[in-house]
């Protein structure tokens, strides 16, 4: 709130000739106990319709601001520093937010610059970078809530490099341009038509036949249900497989960009669903013809291992889990420091421990990497118990160990939990816009074939 000043004489030249002043706004003079002011030295400054009169003493202590330099410039070059002038009233306009220009007036009569709980933090950074006012100049008090949410806000905007582009394609001057375009509606726009929704629905079907069918190949059932049951699973597994290439091959085939379909993450992780089971194939069929390849059984297991990865997949069907990618990408300098923190936790109270418990007898730590394993599963809280501390200063050092773990993993939890939400907000957000216009389009169709 600014303080509330007083009319000082000498001031009459500015009484309102035109448009009263705003009832929202203040009027700010400079202390003066002169009764007959210059009244050259005040300026009237109309700021979206509002008008504030100022004083030349109030604005030269600042020169790197806007309205300083346009009250130290001769007359003739105001009009650089506004975007109109009535320079026989001495009126500069500007057609900017009057709301705003209310915390700028608070600042060259306090020299602190605070920041309202309700304002948007890129609009207001918008605002005092057009009058010349640093973001530095922040007073105290709102520094720290306006740095984290014009952070959160500026991540928000970026657009993240996992999440497909969708409705970025264009077909003109390409071959089939209405195929592709119908075929890239069905594979990328589920709430484009109930056909898209039907195969989004199916894609989601085939990933859980698909990681179920993994589960139950791992658990050797041929000897409970004869043989039979491998030959199944068998059958599963490709007819999944088909499923998913021939759904990577179509949007490969649709998109006109090759190279950037390419890069795309989730396109990445299509293909390496995929490519463990062809891989498999090729390497089985090659262990079969050579017996010199004593390795290639542990490969295959690997890579049978890398199927898992299918259940990626459900990214581009959950905002859930493109809401967690997001915050992860977002939040990798605080993950980051917790690894850093942790590792030097680590560290310290491993080296202490094997210390303390080296020299008793029948000592489960025989090493310090021993000591390092227990103090990572007692930092992180797992504590499995194979490796624990005997004598009672190493017992009260894993109490300082479990503590300072605590403390630790707390720290980025808020941040990262506050980015989540933001993230999931946002995206639900875009998706009820694209099914709003997915909408209107197809409303807009079928009025368009009724006439």
């Amino acid at each position: 709130m600014s303080p509330p000043y007083s009319l000082v004489a000498g001031a009459e030249p500015y009484e309102d000739r035109t448009s009263p002043v705003s009832l929202d706004s203040s009027v700010f003079f400079s202390k003066t106990t002169s009764s007959a002011s210059d009244p050259s030295d005040f300026f009237v400054v109309n700021v979206g319709g509002s008008r504030f009169v100022l004083s030349r003493e109030l604005l030269t202590p600042h020169p790197e601001t806007r309205l300083g330099q346009l009250a130290r410039c001769p007359r003739g070059l105001a009009m650089e520093f506004c975007d109109d002038a009535d320079l026989t009233e001495n009126e500069f306009f500007f057609d900017r937010n009057s709301q705003t220009f209310q915390h700028v007036m608070n600042f060259y009569q306090t020299g602190d610059l605070h920041v309202r709980e309700e304002l948007c933090e890129i609009s207001f950074l918008q605002e005092i970078e057009y009058w010349g006012i640093d973001e530095l100049c922040i007073a105290p008090c709102c520094r720290e809530r306006y740095s984290r949410r014009k952070e959160q806000k500026e991540n928000l905007v970026v657009l993240p490099e996992f999440e497909p582009e969708v409705g970025d394609e264009d077909f003109a001057g390409a071959s089939c341009p209405a195929l592709r375009r119908h075929l890239w509606d069905l594979l990328e726009k589920p709430e484009s038509s109930r056909a898209a929704r039907t195969f989004g629905c199916l894609s989601i079907f085939f990933v859980v036949v698909s990681v179920v069918n993994m589960l139950l190949i791992s658990l050797d059932l041929g000897e409970d249900f004869g043989g039979s049951a491998p030959l199944l699973f068998d059958a599963l597994e490709y007819v999944c497989v088909v499923w998913f290439s021939g759904e990577l091959a179509l949007r490969f085939l649709c998109v006109r960009n090759k190279c950037q379909f390419g890069r795309s993450v989730p396109n990445v992780i299509d293909l390496l669903a995929i490519l463990p089971f062809y891989v498999t194939q090729a390497l089985e069929k090659l262990r079969a013809g050579s017996t010199d390849l004593e390795n290639v059984g542990r490969v295959v297991q690997v890579l049978r291992l890398l199927r898992s990865l299918r259940l990626l997949k459900l990214g581009r069907h959950s905002t859930g889990l493109k809401s967690l990618g997001w915050t992860i990408a977002q939040c990798y300098e605080e993950v980051g420091l917790l690894l850093l923190f942790l590792g030097v936790g680590i560290s310290i109270f491993a080296t202490v421990a094997f210390t303390l418990e080296y020299d008793h007898p029948a000592t489960t730590f025989s090493s310090v990497p021993a000591a390092w394993w227990w103090a990572t599963t007692s930092m992180t809280t797992v504590g499995y118990g194979d490796i624990r501390p005997d004598t009672l200063a190493g017992k009260v050092l894993a109490f300082f160990c479990i503590l300072s773990g605590i403390l630790i993993l707390s720290l980025p939890i808020a941040i990262i939990n506050e980015r989540f939400s933001a993230c999931y907000v946002t995206l639900k957000a875009k998706e009820a816009k694209e099914v709003k216009e997915a909408k209107e389009a197809q409303e807009a169709k079928e009025a368009a074939a009724r006439y």
